[in-house]
C-alpha cells in the first residue's frame, strides 16, 4: 500500500486548507490528517479517488475477475496476439 506523503494535524489542515487542496491536485500527494495523534482522515485528489473506487468495484465483480484470471492463463499459455497481429490491415 502506497505510504502518505504527509501526516498533518487538523489545525494545520483548516489553517492551509487552499494550499493543501493545490498539493494534492498538481502534484498528486496524498495527506493523512491527524487529531491528538490519531489518523482521522485522508486528502487526496478526486481522480486518486474514482481510481480507488473503481479498483474496488473490479475487485469486488467476480465476473471481471473470472475474465482477469482466464486472460492470465491464456497468456502463460501463449495463447495471445502481438500488437501487430491485432492492428495489420
Amino acid at each position: 500500500m502506497e505510504e502518505f506523503q504527509h501526516i498533518l494535524p487538523v489545525t494545520k489542515v483548516k489553517r492551509d486548507l487552499l494550499n493543501i487542496l493545490r498539493r494534492v491536485e498538481e502534484e498528486e500527494e496524498t495527506i493523512a490528517v491527524t487529531r491528538n495523534g490519531e489518523a482521522v482522515g485522508v486528502v487526496m485528489s478526486l481522480a486518486r479517488y474514482d481510481a480507488l473506487m473503481e479498483t474496488i468495484d473490479i475487485l469486488g465483480d467476480t465476473e471481471i475477475l473470472k475474465s482477469l484470471e482466464k486472460s492470465k492463463d491464456d497468456f502463460r499459455s501463449g495463447r495471445v496476439f502481438s500488437h501487430e497481429d491485432v492492428w495489420e490491415e
